[in-house]
């Protein structure tokens, strides 16, 4: 399921979010998915720059995040 939805041109992008620590690291680090549906399925993962000791408070920091700010990652991403 989706976490949000972006449109770039014709396309119609879902946005997923997944909470990241590596090992021996204090911080959890918000990750986002892009996936493309239609005929030409892509996709790819984004480092956004939001961290915090809890994942439950990273989510809800993630929450409000702007479309347009997704939509600029998006952007950046394809050139």
């Amino acid at each position: 399921m989706s976490w949000r939805v972006v449109e770039h041109g014709d396309t119609t992008w879902n946005v997923s979010m997944a909470a990241e620590r590596t090992p021996n690291a204090a911080y959890w680090r918000l990750v986002l998915s892009f996936r493309a549906k239609g005929p030409e399925p892509r996709s790819f993962w984004a480092l956004y720059p939001l961290e915090s000791t809890s994942r439950s408070a990273l989510y809800s920091q993630a929450d409000r995040i702007p479309v347009d700010r997704l939509a600029a990652i998006l952007s950046d991403h394809l050139g």
